[in-house]
């Protein structure tokens, strides 16, 4: 073992060539890099991190027939709200009402922000429903799905308490969310 030792220790040193100038100054440089005795009796410890939190709610993919939340699928529109898949029982942002939202309201603890996911591009909500929703003290985030999955799993990450109301985007092919959403 002793040799072993020993001859990866020299497999470690290495030294830079001498650079020798025409001028009559002569520089040289070199590294030796070699662990000192007590370096070598250490053990080195490495702690792994979880990636994904198992208590956080994180959209994995979309597609034109619903969703992947935390590695279950979901057909259709979707509300999500910490530890629970909902089906939403509408189908494109011109049938969202304030009756809609109101499991957002019911629920304990309170939510904080409710992004919402309009399809495959951003629709503007009846003004009467932002106001009741910012009068019980939750602010609203409309955009396209895409982006609105994006908004909502970095909110859940950062820890806030987010929810989520999600409109599948019309046609297509399957897409994943992008990786860009996810802050490690």
């Amino acid at each position: 073992m002793a040799t072993f030792a020993t001859a990866a220790l020299r497999g470690l040193t290495r030294s830079v060539p001498v650079l020798r100038p025409t001028s009559g100054w002569l520089s040289r440089r070199s590294h030796h890099l070699t662990p000192v005795d007590d370096e070598l009796f250490q053990r080195t410890t490495i702690t792994l991190l979880e990636k994904d939190s198992p208590h956080i709610m994180y959209i994995d993919t979309y597609s034109p027939w619903g969703f992947t939340v935390n590695g279950n699928r979901v057909v259709g529109p979707c509300a999500l709200v910490p530890h629970s898949i909902i089906q939403w029982n509408v189908g494109s942002h011109q049938d969202i009402t304030e009756e809609s939202f109101s499991l957002f309201w019911m629920l304990e603890p309170r939510i904080e922000i409710v992004v919402v996911g309009t399809g495959d591009r951003m629709e503007k909500l009846q003004p009467e429903i932002l106001k009741g929703m910012r009068k019980r003290g939750i602010a609203v985030e409309v955009q396209d799905t895409p982006n609105a999955c994006a908004t909502f799993n970095f909110l859940c990450n950062e820890g806030r308490v987010a929810g989520a109301a999600l409109i599948p985007p019309p046609g297509g092919s399957p897409s994943a969310v992008a990786p860009s959403s996810y802050v490690e």
